[in-house]
């Protein structure tokens, strides 16, 4: 996160005194409302009411104010309140709190507003972690069920990052499917440390670089006020604590290491279809799930059969005494070599449906395409002497034949 804060000065217009105003927040978008009051004075006041964020009076007792966040944090806690805009009450509901329970700030905030606070330099609970916060009230009262943020949230364990895997099947195996063995290179947990990614023997101390919250705040002026960067501790790399690396993962916890596995591709896979493998990608870090392996597939085209869908296409060559005569020929599917009887009078560019002679549906290996052949016919370029004799008889006999006769 980064804020930056923007320090100006706001004449009254009365007696000519100076009154602190709002800082600007790149991250914060409230648009202060100025309302104007006895003795010509100009009052910042915030969009937001924290007393009405914690739903509290004015005058409420510290109890009462840790009371009513108490229960809201419970509530609106990202870890229990799934629905949109939860997390971002939870934090309005932190900020607010960190400011009315402390005495100076609520004191400047009663008379000035949201606004009074930044223009004094002291901020608002948006400087700080709302989770950690959170953790510090709920430790010791049982908790939350693991719940909570700050260093505790880092401390999670983290599922793994998910693996990929670029397969190649020939058209039959996709067709049909296969079991395939393959190798993969994915992280695993290290033996040495059980994953923990301290040396054996040692045990986690506090970091000294961030002080345990995981972040570390630096600042640089400039002409138009303080510019305040809060980033991830590096030493720690945002746990608050920091061990003796393994010598094995440097830290990490995991170990690259390579493995085969056994994979069973379903009947019916064309490329571009993506198969997942549970839990056989990276594995995660702090004992956390392991990630899953995705495995891409491409399919080799066939050199005679071709793909569309679930059905497959064929043409099928034959000569025009063929066509006209009608025969058997021998067509190839994937299933092997099937005669397929060619109808007396075929036309050109007729297609003939063999059943059930396609690719199975995938996740039904039982339901099936078809195989579409599709007939062209040859008509030759030249003929031998006996030929055109015998096809010029044809014509004649075709010409004095009636037309009624040869349908």
């Amino acid at each position: 996160d980064v804020l930056v804060t923007f320090n100006r000065h706001l004449r009254t217009r009365g007696r000519g005194k100076h009154l602190a105003s709002p800082s600007a927040s790149l991250n914060h978008a409230p648009s202060p409302r100025f309302r104007h009051r006895r003795g010509s004075r100009f009052i910042v006041r915030a969009e937001s009411d924290f007393y009405s964020v914690l739903g509290v009076s004015r005058n409420a007792s510290k109890s009462e104010i840790k009371s009513a966040y108490r229960k809201l944090a419970r509530s609106y806690h990202p870890d229990v309140n799934k629905e949109p805009g939860a997390e971002q009450k939870f934090k309005d509901i932190s900020n607010a709190y960190e400011v009315l329970s402390d005495d100076e700030k609520r004191a400047i905030y009663d008379k000035y507003g949201e606004a009074g606070l930044k223009g004094s330099g002291m901020g608002t609970g948006d400087y700080s972690n709302p989770f950690d916060l959170f953790e510090s009230l709920f430790e010791g009262f049982g908790g939350m069920g693991g719940m909570g943020g700050g260093r505790a949230a880092r401390n999670r364990p983290m599922q793994g990052d998910d693996e990929s895997y670029n397969l190649v099947l020939n058209f039959k195996d996709a067709v049909f499917g296969v079991e395939k063995e393959i190798e993969i290179t994915r992280l695993e947990g290290c033996n040495t440390c059980d994953g923990s990614g301290a040396k054996p023997g040692t045990k986690p101390t506090t970091c000294k670089t961030c002080g345990g919250q995981g972040q570390v705040v630096s600042s640089t002026r400039t002409p138009l006020g303080i510019f305040q960067q809060v980033s991830t501790c590096n030493t720690c790399g945002g746990t608050g604590e920091f061990s003796t690396p393994c010598k094995t993962c440097g830290g990490d916890g995991r170990v690259r290491k390579t493995k085969r596995i056994s994979l069973k591709v379903p009947a019916g896979v064309d490329s571009g279809s993506r198969l997942r493998v549970r839990s056989e990608g990276n594995a995660g870090q702090r004992g956390g799930p392991p990630g899953d392996l995705y495995v891409f597939i491409d399919v080799l085209s066939d050199s005679v059969l071709k793909r569309d869908g679930t059905n497959i296409l064929y043409t099928c060559k034959v000569s025009y005494i063929d066509a006209i005569l009608g025969t058997t020929v021998k067509v190839p599917t994937v299933d092997g070599v099937v005669d397929l009887k060619i109808p007396s009078g075929t036309q050109p560019g007729t297609t003939l449906v063999m059943s059930k002679k396609g690719v199975p549906l995938l996740g039904k290996s039982n339901a099936r395409g078809d195989q579409l052949v599709r007939v062209q016919v040859e008509i030759p370029k030249r003929l031998s002497s006996d030929e055109r004799k015998l096809i010029e008889e044809l014509a004649n006999l075709n010409k004095a034949e009636p037309a009624n006769s040869r349908r």
